[in-house]
């Protein structure tokens, strides 16, 4: 089974879901450091829808100036928009298998979609 996750190394829960994944037998992890290749708006929508979550609900808050800017106000096109220019703005870990897509927050939530 194929399963990318879109990480960020400095994150201990996008560590730790890693870890899960790689630690599986019969998995083969795609990582994606989406700081560095960022998402597209078509990729960002799908994950959500395939998630269930809206944008802001994946909004990350904390360390950024989501709130500041005025994002957890704004409409989803707005948030997606800004989440495209900046994907710090993305709260993670997204992971994708032929199961579906989860935010894996906490990681064990990882397991659903092995």
């Amino acid at each position: 089974m194929k399963a990318t996750i879109w990480h960020n190394p400095g994150c201990g829960t996008s560590r730790k879901t890693l870890a899960i994944l790689e630690e599986t037998p019969g998995v083969e992890v795609e990582v994606i450091q989406y700081l560095k290749t960022p998402y597209s708006e078509a990729k960002l929508r799908q994950l959500f829808k395939d998630a269930g979550l809206t944008a802001r609900e994946a909004l990350r808050l904390r360390g950024t100036d989501a709130e500041e800017r005025g994002l957890t106000d704004a409409s989803e096109d707005a948030i997606i928009a800004a989440m495209v220019d900046n994907p710090a703005y993305v709260n993670r870990p997204f992971v994708e298998t032929d199961k579906g897509v989860r935010f894996c927050r906490p990681q064990e939530v990882v397991q659903e979609i092995l």
